[in-house]
């Protein structure tokens, strides 16, 4: 399986690195982008381990998400082979809007 980042999702993902590292240092940072690194491998080894979000319920793909270092949720969705990255946000913005945003 390979992993592919739909490319706002990446854009998201390196937004909260670059806010770690301003707020809390290069070393916050470089935790928070192995942890991100770990999710990847970890949604590689066990595609399913993700739970499915109801908030993508009215989709036809089935979309699961995790959450990464507390406060933000990777969301994605398995399509044969590939494991494509769909949305990265912080859980405390709103949940509907940031989904409804998701392609």
């Amino acid at each position: 399986m390979i992993i592919k980042w739909d490319p706002d999702a990446k854009v998201a993902m390196q937004q909260v690195a670059r806010y770690i590292n301003m707020r809390f240092g290069r070393k916050a940072r470089q935790g928070f982008m192995q942890r991100v690194k770990d999710t990847e491998k970890l949604i590689k080894s066990s595609p399913n381990i993700g739970q499915i979000d109801p908030l993508y319920a009215d989709r036809p793909e089935t979309y699961r998400s995790i959450i990464i270092y507390g406060l933000n949720k990777l969301v994605y969705r398995i399509e044969g082979e590939i494991i494509f990255i769909a949305a990265f946000w912080d859980t405390r913005q709103e949940p509907e809007a940031k989904a409804d945003q998701t392609r």
